[in-house]
Formats: C-alpha cells, structure tokens, sequence
C-alpha cells in the first residue's frame, strides 16, 4: 500500500523555520487556492441576490486573487531558480504533476475578473488585457493537456488502485480556456478576430471535455472495485463535478457568443445551430453533473464521520461547486427556468460558506508555515509511492 504524504495538522508535521524553506517546499497545487478564491468572486459577481455592496467585495476578492496569483508564481519561480534538481522531481511524481493544471486555471479566473470587473473601469484596455492574458492560458492549457499524460505514459507509476479524480487537473484546463474563450469573444471587436477565438474556444471544448468524460467512466470503475480512497483524499469526489460543470459552461457560453459573431462573418446558421447546441448540451451535462454532486456529497458525508483532515485538498471543495453554480446560473439565465435560478443561488451560497472556512484555515496554516511541505523533494525513485492532498 502506498504512504500518505500530507499536511494534516501542526502537531503532525514540522512547520517551516526560515523563508528559504518556503521557497524549498513551495509546489503548484498552491494554485488551487487562486482557483477557488477566484470562481467565488465570479459567481458572487453573476448571484441574482448581489447587491452594489456584494459587487464591490466580489471585485476586492478578484484584486486579492491576482495578488495571490502573482505571489505563487513568484515562490514557484523561485524554487526553480533556486532549487532546480529538486524542482525537477516533480515530473516523476505520480500526484503533485497533476496540480501543473491548477496554473492556468487559476489564471482564466482571473481573466474572467478583467472582463466582468475591469471593462466597466477600463473598457477596451481591458479587453485587451484578457486577449493576451488568454492567449497564455490557452497555450499552458493545452500544453498540460498533453505533457502531463505524456509523463503518465512513460515516466509515472499509476495504478486503477491508486487512481483518483486528480487525474482530471491537468485534462480540464483546456476547456476552462474554452470557457473563458466564449466570456472574451463578445467583446472583440474585430469580427474575424472574434470568430478565431470563438472557433479555439470549441476546439478547446473538445480537446478536453471527451477526454475528461472517459476519465469518469475509469474513476467509476475504480470506486466499484476499490472503494473509496484514503481519507486524506476526501476532496477528490469533488473534483468529478469540474469538468461536468465547466464544459456545460463552455457551450453555454460559446453558444451565446456564436449568433452574432456568426452572423457578422456570414454564417449566420452555424450561429443558430451553436446557440441551440449550447442550450440543450448544457442541460445534459447539467443533468450528468447532478448524478456526481449527490454522490460527492454522500461521499463527503462518510468521510467526515471518520474525520477529514486538513490540508491543501480541502480546495478541491470550492472550485467545482463554483463552476457548476455558474453554469446552473447561466443556464437559468438563458431558459428562463426559477428553479435553475434557486438551485445556483443556493450553490453560490453554500461555497461563499465553504470557501471561508477553507480560507481561514488555509491562512493559518501557512502563517504557521505547516503547510508549506513537498512530496515532490523526494528523488523520483520514491516519489511514485507518495501520495499527496490533492484540490
């Protein structure tokens, strides 16, 4: 049986003394936290029961999420400059390769925020922003997509046995891209401009989102025929909901865009189609994404009567309920449906709560410095038979 390498509690794990250490022990799933920080401050932003006063605080929370966003880059840039043989480890190791995806994903939420918060204050300089901003996040997206599976194939040891939702993280960047492609399109102006990234958008859709379906149905298996995994893991149920919700926030999206971007470069019916598309695709995926939530919270219901322990992967708690409130939001926005209104008012509720909790502990954890601890610093000969809190 594999070990479990994580940060549960300060009592069990030896905090961080000097600031080189922080540096030393700094690895990418600290991104998950820009993740989760970042879909919050959208979804308050997009809730039906916002007020100018919830507005202001989602806006401060995306401020505070591009500080965080920049501090992490800064640490992991650090620890490649300063550690980089160490540093390297990490494509050998079997779990924390996977958080390489929580990078851009962190940053499409930001990206999200300069277009819901920044065009009211900067108009076209922001739009411009957000185009550059995506056109990295696209190319790390898909680079994720691809290498991180090319490492599983050659380098990682992977076992049914060991599999978990993590898998996923790397796989779903992608369509969060797509998802940020159909939120930026509206706002080019140049109408061939606009159609390129409409067109990437779905590109990026199915580059991930048929992938990531194919993962579940491997994960299913798994769950039938080992259960469920370690507690320290309780989070990884969660992660299934993400690419469920973002991708029927893709098509929402994209479909909304395509009409009129459609119709300006002469296509007019492939416009219709999307919109339809989007709308019908949407509530599929809603639908499978139900099916998950329910389990994820049956699942989370058992762990916690053994008791969760804290660590990284309680993140794994906010994103993917966050992507699928937003979806459900965009969804009721586009049928008209009260219930679908109800239902994602009450998700963007139920993560403003989770999130908080998460966030305390998160800041005190690392205030403390006991979080701050890397699987991934052990040579690649062991780091196969670590395990880590995942988000």
């Amino acid at each position: 049986m594999s070990s479990i390498l994580t940060p549960n509690s300060p009592a069990s794990v030896p905090a961080v003394r000097h600031a080189s250490e922080i540096v030393r022990q700094f690895t990418p799933n600290w991104f998950t936290v820009t993740m989760g920080t970042g879909i919050l401050s959208l979804a308050l932003n997009q809730a039906p029961f916002a007020t100018p006063t919830l507005s202001i605080f989602a806006e401060g929370l995306w401020v505070l999420n591009i500080g965080l966003f920049l501090t992490f880059c800064i640490l992991y840039a650090a620890h490649w400059m300063f550690f980089a043989k160490e540093a390297s480890y990490i494509f050998s190791h079997s779990v924390m390769s996977m958080f390489f995806g929580a990078i851009p994903m962190g940053l499409a939420t930001i990206i999200n925020g300069v277009l819901a918060f920044g065009v009211p204050h900067w108009g076209a300089k922001a739009v411009m922003i957000a185009e550059t901003l995506w056109w990295l996040d696209m190319s790390m997206a898909i680079a994720c997509g691809v290498l991180i599976p090319f490492l599983m194939f050659t380098r990682q040891d992977h076992s049914i046995e060991k599999m978990t939702a993590i898998w996923l993280l790397p796989i779903v960047a992608a369509e969060v891209a797509a998802s940020t492609a159909g939120a930026l399109a509206p706002h080019i102006a140049d109408s061939h401009a606009a159609l390129r990234i409409l067109m990437l958008g779905y590109a990026l859709w199915a580059y991930s989102v048929p992938l990531a379906m194919s993962i579940l149905v491997i994960l299913l298996l798994r769950l039938v025929l080992h259960k469920l995994p370690h507690r320290d893991m309780a989070a990884s149920g969660w992660l299934s909901l993400g690419p469920i919700g973002t991708g029927a926030l893709g098509l929402l999206l994209l479909g909304a865009s395509a009409p009129r971007i459609c119709a300006e470069a002469g296509i007019p019916a492939i416009g219709d189609i999307a919109a339809g598309v989007g709308v019908l695709g949407g509530v599929v995926l809603w639908g499978y994404g139900l099916w998950w939530w329910l389990l994820a919270d049956l699942m989370t219901l058992r762990y916690a009567r053994e008791g969760i322990p804290f660590n990284l992967g309680w993140w794994g708690f906010t994103f993917p309920v966050g992507v699928y409130a937003v979806a459900t939001l965009t969804l009721a926005r586009q049928t008209h449906l009260e219930f679908l209104t109800v239902i994602g008012s009450g998700l963007v509720i139920r993560l403003a709560i989770v999130w908080t909790f998460i966030a305390a502990r998160t800041l005190h954890g690392a205030w403390h410095r006991y979080l701050f601890i890397s699987p991934g610093l052990a040579k690649p000969a062991m780091a196969n038979d670590l395990e880590v809190d995942l988000a």
